[in-house]
Order: C-alpha cells, then sequence, then structure tokens
C-alpha cells in the first residue's frame, strides 16, 4: 500500500477529491500558510461564491491537503496543529470584517462614551487559543467588547441601538458564516459554551461585565480554560495592543498571587466529572472505551498535569505562562516542578495521542476521539504512524497511556485505597471534629488544640477548608502515635497554622503534599527561629517538595541565571514596575534562606558550609540589585557602572548567618562630571531596594559606618579616595579598628581591574610596617572597650565577648593579620579565622598545639552559638561549661597579648 493510497483510504478525503477535483490545484502546493488561504478564498469568490461557501470549500481543501502531509510524514505534529489555528483565525477574522461592514450601514458604528468606535474581540479558548487545534476540532470562543454605548445609527441617522445589542447581532452573523452547516458543510463547529454563564449568558460580553464575573462568580476550573485563552480577531486589535486590556483583567484571575494549592480539588473533581461522563458514553458501548482524549491516561491528563502546576506556580513565575502544552513542559522542567525525563515522555505521549486523534478524524471529518472498531481503520491508523500492525499501534498506545495516568495520579492522587480497619470506608482513628479528635491527643497537644474549639478563625472557616483542617489534623496525631514526629512539632504546627487559618491555599498544600507536611513538622520540632521564619514567609514551605533539596548546595550562578530568566520573563510580559521587581527579589532569597534552613536542620550542612551559601545568597543579590537598580535609573549616564561594592564583617568574611546585617563600603571610579550624582543616587536607590518591607518583607539591614569617616562621610566616595583615606595618604586617614575590619573585607561587586585595585590597597594596608608594641597596645585596648560596651553578669559565661570567648580569638587573629602580613603573605589571605589560626600555628607564629586547639574551640564556639540563635536562647551558658574551650582561646590570647 503506497503512501498515496494510505492517504486516500480516508472517507473524507474521497469526498474532498471527488466534490472538488478542478478546485484542488486552487491552494497552492506545501504546507498551507496564511497567505496561500488568501489566495485561495479570493479564487472561490472570483468564481461567484459567496464569503460563507469559499470559507468552506477553502477548508475542505485546508483538511484534504493536511491529510495527506501528514499521512505521507511530510508535516509534523505542530506544522498540522498551526496550518488548522491560522484557517481558523482567517476564517474569523474574515467573516467578523464583513459582518461588521454589514452592521455599520443598518446601525452604524459602536461608540464609547468618548465618542471612540468600541472593539469587539473573539477571545480563542483551548486549542484555539493555545495553537493547538486538531482537525476536526471545534472552536471555544467568547465574545468581549471594550465598553458599553450606543451605535451612531445609519446614514439617515435611525437604526440607532444599543452596543450590546449590536454586538450580539455581530456574534450571530460570524456564527452563521462560520458554524452553521450547509451545502459545503462548516468551517468549524462552534462552542460558547465557556463564556461567563454559560449558555445562559449573553452571547457578547463587555470587558467591566467579564472583570466583575470573574472576580465575583469565576470557578477554579475557569481558571484553567482562560489559561490558554488568546485574541484570535479582529487582527488590527491584536496588532494595536488594544487587547492588553483583556490580559490585564484575566492574569490575575488566573495567577493568584501566592501559591495555590485549592485548584487541586477544583481540577479533580472537574477530572471525575470528565470521566463519568465518558463511563456514561462507553456504558454498554465497550468500543467507546478507547478514548484517546478522555479516557485514563488520555491527552486531557497530561493537560491537566500541565495546567495545573502552571496554574498553581504561574503567579510567582510569569516564565511558566505559556499556552502551548508541548510548551510549557520545559519550562516546568527549568523551574524545577518536574524531572526533565518525565517531561520528555509526556511530551513524547502527547505527541502520539494527538498524531493517533488526528487519524482518527481524518477517517470521516467527525469530532471523535475513540480508536474505530473496523479492522481496516485501525490497520490504517497504524499505517500511517509506521507501526507494522495494530497490535503494535496498541501496544504502543497502552504504554504511553499507563505512564500518563500514573503521573496523573501521582499529582492528583488515584482512588483511594481500602482499608482494612474502617467502618462506613472511615478509619477507626480518623475525625471529622474537633470534639472526636481531642481524645485521640497526648497532653500538649490536646491542651494546645482545645483553644480552637472556639476559636473565631476556624468557626469562620468554610465547611470544605474546615473539612482539610480536621484531616491535616488527624494525620498529624496519627504520625505522633507512630513517633514519625513529636508531640513539640505537632504543637508547633498549630502555632503556626492558627495565625494563616484564613489562607486556606496553605491547608490545601499541606494536605496534597504529605511528604511537605512532614518535613514541615520535622522543622517546627527542631528550632523556634525556623518556626517563626516560616510564620513571616510561608509560601516557602513548598520548597520542601523537591526530592533532592535536602542534598543540594546552593548554585550560585544557577540562582542568578534563574533571577535574570524571571526578570526577562515579567519584562515580556509587561509586568516588570518596580513592586513586582522587589517582591522577586524577596521571594528568591527567602525561598532560597528557607532551603538552606532546612538542610542545616536536617544536619547536611556544617555551620561553616552555612555561612558560605549564606554569603554567596547575599553576593549574587547584590549584584542583580545592582544591575537592575542601575537599568531604571534615571540618571545613569552610561551603560555599565563604574562601581563597586566593599563587604566588611561575616559578609566580608563569608561568615553571614541567618538575619545578619551586611556592613558595606561603596565606591566608584568614574571620572565623569555625573558621576557623584549618578552614583549616590544609586546607592540610595539600592539600599532601599533591599531594606524596604514590601509585602514579602524585605531582604536585609545595611549598615555603612565602615566608610570612610563613618556616619560622618559621604555615602559613596571615589576610589582613589578610599584608597588614600585606607592607605594614611593626607591628613584625613583610617585609625586601627578601620584596618582590623580590614582584614576581613573583600570586594563583592565590581569589575576586574577594580577588584584588582581594591586587593592591592588590601594588601598594602594589611602589609604596611608597624610598630608591633604599639599595634598590640591599641588593639588589646580596643579589646576591653568592647569589654566596657558589652558587659557580662557574672557567672555566665557569654560565647562571644566574655574572656575565652571568640571575640579574643578574632582579635588575635586581627592582630597577627596585620603585624605579620609583610613577612608572611599566606596570612593576607581572606581565609577565615578558623584557617588563619591553622595557618599561623604552621608558620611559627604560634606555640605548636596552640593554634589548632583556639581553632577547634573557634569552631566549637560557633557551633552551639549557631544553634541558640535557631533555638532564640540566649547566648551564654554555665560557667562550668565549654571549659575546655574557654582555656584554649585564653591560651591563645596569653601567648599573644600578655
Amino acid at each position: 500500500m503506497t503512501r498515496t493510497l494510505l492517504a486516500l483510504h480516508s472517507r473524507f478525503a474521497q469526498r474532498v477529491r471527488r466534490r472538488y477535483a478542478s478546485q484542488l490545484h486552487l491552494l497552492a502546493p506545501g504546507l498551507p500558510t496564511p497567505a496561500h488561504l488568501r489566495t485561495t478564498f479570493d479564487a472561490f469568490q472570483a468564481a461567484g461564491q459567496d464569503t460563507a461557501s469559499a470559507l468552506r470549500m477553502t477548508r475542505a481543501l485546508v483538511l484534504e491537503r493536511l491529510l495527506c502531509l501528514d499521512c505521507e510524514g511530510q508535516a509534523d505534529l505542530g506544522e498540522v496543529t498551526q496550518a488548522m489555528t491560522e484557517l481558523a483565525e482567517f476564517a474569523l477574522n474574515q467573516a467578523l470584517s464583513e459582518v461588521l461592514a454589514t452592521l455599520d450601514e443598518a446601525h452604524g458604528a459602536p461608540l464609547t462614551d468618548s465618542g471612540q468606535r468600541a472593539d469587539l474581540w473573539i477571545v480563542g479558548m483551548g486549542k484555539l487559543g493555545a495553537r493547538e487545534l486538531n482537525v476536526s476540532s471545534d472552536i471555544d470562543l467568547i465574545y468581549i467588547y471594550d465598553e458599553d454605548g450606543d451605535t451612531a445609527g445609519n446614514a439617515l441617522g435611525r437604526g440607532r441601538i444599543s452596543n450590546h445589542e449590536y454586538f450580539g447581532k455581530a456574534v450571530r452573523a460570524v456564527y452563521a458564516l462560520v458554524g452553521e452547516t450547509t451545502e459545503h458543510g462548516f468551517v468549524f463547529r462552534v462552542d460558547l459554551a465557556l463564556r461567563p454563564n454559560g449558555n445562559s449568558g449573553p452571547a457578547a460580553v463587555s470587558l467591566d461585565a467579564l472583570e466583575h464575573y470573574l472576580h465575583v462568580q469565576g470557578r477554579e476550573w475557569e481558571r484553567f480554560a482562560w489559561l490558554k485563552s488568546r485574541v484570535v480577531a479582529p487582527w488590527a486589535s491584536v496588532h494595536s495592543g488594544a487587547v492588553l486590556a483583556l490580559r490585564q483583567v484575566v492574569m490575575p484571575f488566573v495567577f493568584r498571587r501566592y501559591l495555590d494549592y485549592n485548584v487541586f480539588d477544583a481540577l479533580r473533581l472537574l477530572h471525575q466529572q470528565i470521566r463519568d461522563h465518558a463511563n456514561k458514553r462507553s456504558a454498554g458501548r465497550p468500543e467507546r472505551a478507547n478514548d484517546v482524549k478522555l479516557s485514563r491516561g488520555g491527552i486531557r491528563e497530561i493537560e491537566f498535569i500541565v495546567q495545573l502546576l502552571q496554574v498553581v506556580r504561574g503567579g510567582q513565575y510569569p516564565e511558566l505562562r505559556t499556552r502551548p502544552t508541548l510548551s510549557a513542559l520545559p519550562r516546568l522542567v527549568k523551574a524545577n516542578l518536574m524531572d526533565s525525563d518525565t517531561a520528555q515522555a509526556l511530551a513524547q505521549a502527547y505527541t502520539f495521542l494527538r498524531q493517533v486523534e488526528h487519524r482518527i478524524q481524518y477517517l470521516d471529518d467527525q469530532q471523535t476521539h475513540i480508536l474505530p472498531t473496523q479492522d481496516t481503520d485501525l490497520a490504517w491508523i497504524a499505517s500511517t504512524l509506521g507501526f507494522a500492525s495494530p497490535q503494535h499501534l496498541l501496544a504502543q498506545l497502552d504504554s504511553h497511556r499507563e505512564l500518563v495516568a500514573q503521573e496523573f495520579d501521582k499529582l492528583l492522587g488515584g482512588g483511594a485505597p481500602v482499608c482494612k480497619g474502617c467502618q462506613n470506608g472511615k478509619s477507626a482513628e480518623s475525625a471529622d471534629t474537633m470534639s472526636e479528635l481531642l481524645p485521640q491527643l497526648g497532653d500538649a497537644f490536646r491542651q494546645r488544640l482545645t483553644s480552637w474549639v472556639e476559636h473565631p478563625r476556624v468557626l469562620a472557616l468554610r465547611e470544605e477548608a474546615r473539612a482539610r483542617l480536621m484531616r491535616l489534623l488527624s494525620r498529624t496525631a496519627q504520625w505522633v502515635r507512630e513517633n514519625r514526629v513529636s508531640e513539640a512539632a505537632a504543637v508547633g504546627l498549630v502555632d503556626w497554622m492558627e495565625p494563616l487559618l484564613r489562607r486556606e491555599s496553605y491547608l490545601a498544600m499541606l494536605l496534597e503534599r504529605p511528604n511537605v507536611h512532614e518535613r514541615l513538622l520535622h522543622l517546627l520540632g527542631a528550632a523556634r527561629w525556623p518556626a517563626r521564619y516560616l510564620l513571616l514567609h510561608p509560601g516557602v514551605i513548598d520548597e520542601l517538595a523537591g526530592a533532592t533539596m535536602l542534598d543540594e548546595r546552593f548554585d550560585a550562578s544557577g540562582f542568578e541565571a534563574e533571577l535574570e530568566h524571571r526578570h526577562r520573563a515579567l519584562q515580556s510580559a509587561g509586568e516588570d514596575d518596580e513592586e513586582t521587581l522587589l517582591n522577586l527579589l524577596r521571594r528568591a532569597h527567602h525561598a532560597e534562606v528557607f532551603r538552606t534552613l532546612a538542610r542545616d536542620i536536617e544536619g547536611k550542612l556544617t555551620v561553616e558550609q552555612v555561612a558560605d551559601d549564606l554569603s554567596a545568597l547575599a553576593d549574587v543579590l547584590l549584584r542583580v540589585s545592582t544591575r537592575w537598580c542601575w537599568s531604571r535609573l534615571k540618571t545613569a549616564h552610561c551603560q555599565q557602572p563604574q562601581f563597586g561594592i566593599i563587604a566588611y564583617g561575616k559578609l566580608g568574611g563569608k561568615e553571614l548567618g541567618y538575619g545578619s546585617d551586611l556592613d558595606l563600603v561603596f565606591v566608584f571610579d568614574d571620572d565623569d562630571d555625573r558621576a557623584p550624582e549618578a552614583y549616590a543616587n544609586l546607592v540610595r536607590k539600592l539600599i532601599n531596594w533591599l531594606t524596604v518591607k514590601t509585602g514579602e518583607g524585605d531582604l536585609y539591614e545595611i549598615d555603612t559606618a565602615l566608610r570612610p569617616n563613618g556616619n560622618a562621610g559621604l555615602l559613596i566616595t571615589s576610589f582613589s579616595s578610599y584608597a588614600n583615606y585606607q592607605q594614611q595618604r593626607g591628613s584625613n586617614t583610617a585609625w586601627t579598628w578601620e584596618h582590623q575590619a580590614m582584614t576581613r573585607a573583600r570586594c563583592v561587586l565590581g569589575d576586574a581591574e577594580l577588584r584588582q585595585r581594591f586587593d592591592t590597597v588590601r594588601t598594602a594596608v594589611i602589609t604596611a610596617e608597624r610598630d608591633v608594641e604599639a599595634l598590640r597596645l591599641e588593639i588589646s585596648a580596643m579589646r576591653a572597650r568592647v569589654d566596657s560596651a558589652h558587659p557580662v553578669k557574672p557567672g555566665v559565661f557569654d560565647l562571644k565577648f566574655s574572656q575565652g570567648g571568640m571575640m579574643d580569638a578574632e582579635f588575635v587573629m586581627q592582630f597577627l593579620v596585620l603585624s605579620q602580613s609583610r613577612q608572611q603573605p599566606e596570612l593576607m589571605v581572606n581565609a577565615g579565622n578558623i584557617a588563619l589560626l591553622e595557618r599561623a600555628e604552621v608558620l611559627g607564629l604560634l606555640p605548636p598545639g596552640i593554634g589548632h586547639a583556639a581553632a577547634s574551640a573557634y569552631r566549637t564556639l560557633r557551633q552551639v552559638q549557631h544553634r541558640a540563635r535557631l533555638n532564640e536562647a540566649s547566648g551564654q551558658v554555665g560557667p562550668d561549661q565549654m571549659q575546655t574551650e574557654r582555656q584554649a582561646i585564653l591560651a591563645l590570647w596569653h601567648v599573644v597579648f600578655a
């Protein structure tokens, strides 16, 4: 059987070739394009056909051509669906243009209050909106007009009607040209059921009415429908940008600001209704069970998987807002919402199922998705797809559908497992009400939950949300009984949830993600600070869903690339206003801090690794924030700022902790006369971006006291002035304590030349010739002043400020670096106190064992301090604790300063 004969097996193709044999040449060879459609349509009209007939005849030729190209392997799925989409757009634009011209003659143009012409937009939904149209698909349309008003009246001043009536007439007339069946068939079956209020609603609605409907009555399933919406006619409105007003109404409805897990239940219910409908249709008709679209593992389940993840996350990640299914899958991978292998498998399944669907429809031009029962038809489908037999086709079909069904069930949950100790389908340990649950709990958990019996926030919950809450609490109680989580963690969960009860999406998320629920309980039971952080930034708990998250480390380059990717996505969507960018930075920062925190609590990271990752995160955010601020600065005078940021303190030493502020000095290296003003504006804007509190919180507190002349100095200075100040040139020079700070300074932002110049200055400062005894006295006196500023009560040991504490080790190391780096350049490296103490001993600057013991003691003190901060506990312990560590650091101090 040749390829030509394969195409001719289609009964539809046979009908077209018989009826239009003399007109097949009117469609140019190859894949139909918009230009080909215009030429063919014009040819039919030139031959005397009216618009309706010309459109239908054009459609017949296009489908016959696509059938041949598809079955002969010369066109892929995307080319076929694109051609069908272009055919629909062409038909709708042609029909609308003719209809509006006719109505204008009778009633005049529809006008707005300002006297401008009111526009009617045809919105393509579903596969038309996504440019994925089937070869024999209906088209889901919604008609929207921009403003109410009245028409101008005809040439005689008569026939005035409301815009609402005018556009209602237009909808009916377009349907007559496109949707009605005539002797030449139809162009497309038209379905208007997705419009506001469905079939009981008006044929066309105003933009204001649509906005009100979506805000007040819009249902969850309609968000999935509007996800793929796109204005397909008139082209003039699309090209002029007028339709952006519709986008501004639709986008906030589809994509919510916060993670939105409430849609799980809505989609689950919608899917169940679709399956129930499919089961009813196939009842007593087993041949209808093989529906490649609606049956288990079919096309619809792939679409649901993709759309669910888009709707849940698209509010925060604009790059996910794409309509075509095959375009969305790689974006989900990039956003870490789906692994690459799964996305590839789903893409292959989707392509295969759509190709099978097309061949089913090629047979008779029927809108069906059910495999044929006739052996010859099934053999034809198999052959056109390159299979040796129908059995091979069915085996491949089953393989794809099984994979899809498994992924769908994994995301939305399959059927509930049979419960062996259940009564009336309910677990003996589950509870529907608080009064049923409380007797099952331990003392602390029961006492904490008792306050919820009459709690206003609990009582105010919708019935559905209250049921979710009870299921969540029952699951928590079950885990406590099984010793999977502690009772303290369960109490912590209640504390965390109480202020968030009105935000029902968090209940939905924890219920949908048991692994997130369990990991959250572990975090809440481990320490107090994570619980407070989660209360401030509850949305970050979704980070716990990643299977490999705990075993990963912060990837600075990947994080920066992801921020820029999201920035570009916001720019392309026209949503890159300043507040949106501030919130983007904050959400990304909070999520990454939380990921580090989770790894820390689970013991996956050392204290040093936590500090490294938090410091690297701050470095990236400073780079990205500076770039974005400069790009939006009105006084920017050059493309790339000649600007640098020098970090001191914990960020400079890569020892940043949770909630640490940033000690920064800002410099510029630019001779342009406009530079001082431009960079001063940049610094003010940057500090504001980092510190201002938005709805998503803030990023960092900024301390600029270490700049030349401290708080009395300029907020930003030229690099040459900074270098002169540090290197004791002129009358205005740095103090010794500022040179101490320089031992932990590093340039975190600037071009390669500026970084090299800073390193040169730092080296000069650190290796400057000094009176060692005078330096010893100065630093010892400075340590005494710190003691006075931070007095420690008798009978306790302060991990940081007591004698033998961390501060002593830090001052010793600063003295050794400033006094010995001239002879021992190995000490100049900003490697952190632990590494430098070890190095000082190796270099012979400390007696054997002293440096190593002090380094070990310092590490232990940091670990204890870190755990205390996580639990929001005091950094002080009893005098009999930490004796070994204290003695090691006192010995270090005695050797160096005594």
